[in-house]
């Protein structure tokens, strides 16, 4: 059995080394993002890939085969196919449905792109980063992972103030280093003479200004370029209008929570809301990304009459290491040493994305002592009763299959922490095992982890790829 074990692992290697470069050579010369069951497959090492198939299970009820996989990867690359999103995992269902040579199932269904040599995507849109702290810097890491093919966003430039004569070399450091999410994968250098830090390839342009109207762009080659402004700073139209005023700039998204009229936009919740003409946009927060998706599932399944939102929330930059004065009440206090009680806007928040839940959810916060994953308590009265199993089994599917897979997670595991959490894409993770139900089945409780600097970071690329219209079609076709 060992023996048997060992030699099937080795197969399983083997087959999986052989799809990295199939993968890598669609990525970059034909724009074709490959993904499993909704995972992507780029840039994942051999073990990602294995993972990736095994997770299957969690669908099929077996796991995926990459000898299932690897011929219709095959079959694909053969095509030379153009711009695309193509599921290997659904791909291969359906050709286990339908039988017949990989090769011809895979001409028939990829017919729309095939030959067409990476051709579909429209000019790159340009990105500016509007401040480089910790949702700038992963947003550049994101955004320097997608370079060199599929994707029609190019980083450009990033806008800071000067704080000291090393600067530049001090926010290359930051990016390559950080204590949380790890060293930056790949390499980084520094020109200091054109303020230009190069990652993997990918050139940004360091901007030193103290204003967003004052900076021209187009000197630096960048036009029509969408400014992501992470600095929190402006959060009204007329503020954020300023980046508006700066040459080379045509769309602003703001990544935290809009003030007035404005739209937040919680992608895969309301994304169909953003229009061609739509400049300036708010991609929420944290914690309004985290919970909404659960929320819009469980409401349009049994309805939420009302409810209660309670956010255990790591510390961050905003509050003081050691206790000092803060502007705001409790924040001041060491937020290493305490658990904080404060406010937070996500549960009104929730109403812009979700207008159905406006005025039924009330909510507050508590900041711990860790320094990044979040967790938020839903506790929510039902219109239509339900059991535990029917409300797990609900958000289970939706994260594998559903419409919300890219933002919905689901975990059933007696033993995760927090930290297991770091670094997932996910914009919340449903926390099965926690989940509760009383009065009847009319209440329900849900305990939804998320980690609220990289899942974040992540609905943010996705609401820029929307803006920027780099939408591809995708495989198979339903």
């Amino acid at each position: 059995m060992a023996e048997n074990s060992a030699a099937r692992w080795t197969t399983q290697e083997e087959l999986a080394e052989r799809m990295v470069p199939l993968i890598g050579q669609l990525y970059r010369e034909n724009n074709v993002v490959t993904s499993l069951y909704g995972r992507s497959l780029v840039h994942e090492s051999v073990i990602d890939i294995i993972k990736a198939h095994r997770f299957a299970r969690r669908i099929a009820e077996t796991e995926l085969a990459l000898e299932d996989t690897f011929p219709l990867l095959e079959a694909v690359a053969a095509l030379n196919p153009g711009a695309a999103s193509i599921d290997l995992g659904t791909l291969a269902a359906k050709h286990k449905a339908t039988g017949g040579d990989a090769a011809e199932f895979v001409t028939a269904e990829l017919a729309d792109v095939a030959g067409q040599s990476g051709q579909g995507l429209a000019e790159p849109t340009d990105v500016v980063l509007y401040g480089f702290g910790r949702i700038g810097r992963l947003l550049a890491r994101i955004l320097i992972s997608h370079a060199g093919g599929g994707s029609g966003l190019r980083l450009r430039a990033v806008v800071v103030r000067k704080n000291s004569e090393d600067d530049l070399v001090k926010r290359a450091s930051l990016l390559r280093r950080d204590s949380i999410h790890g060293p930056f994968d790949g390499t980084i250098t520094v020109d200091e003479d054109r303020n230009v830090i190069t990652a993997n390839g990918v050139e940004i342009q360091v901007i030193y200004s103290n204003a967003p109207d004052e900076v021209d762009y187009t000197q630096y080659g960048i036009k029509d370029a969408i400014v992501v402004d992470n600095t929190g700073k402006w959060r009204d139209a007329e503020g954020l209008g300023l980046h508006l005023k700066a040459k080379g700039t045509a769309k602003v998204l703001l990544t935290a929570p809009g003030k007035g009229e404005m739209k937040n936009i919680v992608f895969g919740v309301n994304s169909e809301d953003i229009t061609a003409e739509d400049t300036i946009l708010s991609a929420a927060s944290c914690t309004t990304n985290g919970i909404t998706p659960v929320l819009k599932v469980v409401n349009e399944e049994w309805g939420v009459e009302h409810g209660h939102v309670e956010t255990v929330h790591a510390y961050t930059n905003d509050q003081n290491l050691v206790d000092n004065f803060h502007k705001g009440s409790r924040r001041g206090r060491s937020a290493g040493m305490n658990m904080v009680l404060t406010e937070t806007g996500a549960a009104k928040a929730v109403a812009k994305a979700l207008p159905e839940l406006k005025g039924k959810l009330s909510g507050n916060a508590i900041r711990v002592p860790t320094p990044d994953v979040s967790m938020a308590i839903l506790n929510l009265a039902l219109a239509t009763p339900t059991t535990v199993e029917e409300l797990n089994e609900r958000l289970k599917q939706e994260s594998l299959t559903g419409e919300l897979r890219s933002q919905i997670d689901y975990i059933a595991s007696p033993e995760v922490v927090s930290t297991d959490f770091v670094g997932s894409d996910r914009a919340g993770i449903v926390d099965g095992l926690a989940t509760l139900v009383n009065n009847e089945g009319k209440n329900a409780i849900l305990y939804v982890w998320y980690d609220n600097e990289y899942g974040y970071s992540h609905q943010v690329i996705r609401v820029v790829e929307k803006m920027a219209g780099d939408e591809r079609p995708a495989f198979p076709k339903a």
